[in-house]
């Protein structure tokens, strides 16, 4: 019977051509809708591995004029000294401008003996960085003040990139070289992947370097963990505070709460977009598969009258006009799963092959779903037609 119904479709394909397009599209739609929600949920459910809860972020530019670095490391020591005599600050950091949930970007390349590995995420942090922010080790030290005197630069990496260099091996004291491999940089310890750009995306792999008294130059971010009774009079005085110890500088006070909601909103808005257009484009094929269906059983009553007449059940009427419908949704997916194959093939978007294939099973499942609702009810009127009255018509 299966044979048969693919032969009987396949005779009538220019006139299905309309519904089986319409078909095609809506799965590709669908099968893009699938592949943001899996990748979405799937980074949703991994750790976060660091805390942003009751963590404040103070930006301010550097309005000391002074080329002499040691200068303006003692001159923001004292202002770290001035955030830390505050009652309501239990922690502060200095960092650069990629913290967490911020839309700033900083990438360099590493190399490990043959393997070299390019837009890595290089965060430029202090001693405190990690405990403002609760980051979790997972093995070695964090830094300290030994690192200051060290022969190599220590840096700390993340679970990805040692994967990346080292798989299943100890990271710890190995080296690491610079993007041209001149300097080597010694792993003093491994973190969790930091989901620093909010709940639905990773990162990737990621290098933190201790920073130097150069570097005061050019940072203007500091990272301040408050305690749960810091409110709006608390972060006035703050600002006051800063404004005072940094005269002519521009300072702003942020919540990485505040941050981290507004980071997820932008990547769920290309979701909400793509998913309303597969929803007209969902009603739109619903709408013509219950069309076709319902003008093949007025223009085949004489065929359907006949089965009955010689002996056809309901349910083998019902079955037929079922069948058919999926049949040509089954012509469809075939060339719609060709072309959604080929992105775990090509590696689009650098997305692991794991999150297309599942999105691709969901899309024919729910295409399929969505064909076995809009064909039962035509399915049903088949079955109630009377062979006496669809013979004597015809």
């Amino acid at each position: 019977m299966v044979r048969h119904l693919f032969i009987l479709i396949w005779n009538k394909r220019k006139q299905h051509f309309l519904l089986m397009f319409e078909m095609l599209v809506s799965f590709m739609v669908i099968f893009g809708v699938f592949s943001l929600m899996v990748y979405y949920y799937q980074n949703y459910r991994k750790p976060m591995n660091f805390d942003y809860d009751r963590v404040w972020v103070i930006n301010y530019n550097n309005a000391l004029k002074t080329n002499n670095s040691d200068s303006l490391s003692l001159f923001y020591e004292n202002v770290r000294k001035t955030l830390r005599s505050m009652p309501q600050i239990k922690g502060v950091s200095y960092a650069s401008a990629n913290l967490p949930f911020t839309e700033t970007t900083n990438s360099t390349g590493l190399t490990y003996k043959n393997n070299r590995l390019n837009r890595i995420n290089n965060f430029i942090i202090d001693d405190e960085y990690a405990a403002v922010l609760n980051v979790r080790m997972l093995d070695g030290r964090w830094f300290n003040k030994t690192d200051a005197v060290s022969t190599n630069r220590p840096v700390v990496i993340d679970a990805a990139l040692k994967e990346a260099f080292f798989g299943k091996e100890d990271a710890i004291g190995k080296f690491i070289g610079s993007h041209d491999n001149k300097t080597k940089m010694k792993v003093i310890g491994v973190v969790g992947n930091l989901k620093s750009r909010g709940d639905y995306t990773s990162i990737g792999p990621s290098v933190f370097a201790r920073v130097d008294t150069g570097a005061f130059h050019w940072l203007g971010n500091i990272l301040v963990k408050v305690t749960p009774d810091a409110d709006a009079a608390f972060e006035s005085h703050l600002y006051k505070s800063m404004a005072n110890a940094m005269k002519n500088a521009n300072v702003e006070i942020e919540h990485l709460v505040d941050k981290r909601r507004s980071k997820n909103n932008f990547f769920l808005i290309p979701l909400i977009v793509i998913t309303i257009v597969a929803g007209f484009l969902i009603v739109n094929v619903a709408l013509g598969l219950f069309g076709v269906l319902w003008y093949n059983i007025n223009t085949r009553r004489g065929e359907i009258g006949l089965r009955r007449a010689v002996g056809a059940s309901r349910s083998s009427v019902s079955l037929q006009l079922v069948g058919e419908a999926l049949v040509l949704t089954t012509l469809s997916l075939i060339t719609g799963t060709f072309f959604a194959i080929q992105f775990p093939l090509l590696n689009v978007g650098n997305v692991e092959a794991g999150v297309y294939l599942t999105a691709l099973v969901l899309a024919i499942l729910f295409i399929y779903l969505l064909v076995l609702i809009c064909s039962l009810y035509p399915g049903r009127q088949a079955a109630a037609i009377y062979p006496a009255v669809a013979l004597h018509e015809d």
